[in-house]
């Protein structure tokens, strides 16, 4: 049992590896070109906003319905016995904001 192989077998097994460095010389000259490594940053920082935008954009979903919730029945009326208090309160708010700055431009 003889693994002796023929020189063109050796020859040809020469040129497919050849080849086969080729290819992956070509990927790793692309993979370490500078547009591909831009793109590949630039792809990754917009997933992250996009993900970021995302979460933010959910969170403050969550905040809106929570906040409509506690000041509206269940079929979309007002709550009165909540949303008058937090008017007045809004209005005494506003009201001593406006009288501190008149106090300071005087």
């Amino acid at each position: 049992m003889s693994d002796a192989r023929t020189p063109a077998q050796i020859e040809a097994d020469i040129v497919r590896r050849r080849e086969q460095l080729a290819v992956t010389l070509d990927e790793i000259g692309i993979r370490m070109h500078p547009k591909t490594i831009i793109g590949d940053a630039k792809a990754k920082v917009t997933a992250s906003v996009d993900q970021t935008a995302g979460r933010a954009y959910v969170a403050v979903n969550r905040v809106f319905s929570d906040v409509k919730a506690r000041f509206t029945h269940e079929d979309g009326a007002p709550r009165l016995e909540r949303v008058v208090p937090a008017a007045v309160v809004a209005l005494a708010v506003v009201g001593l904001i406006v009288s501190s700055s008149r106090r300071h431009k005087a």
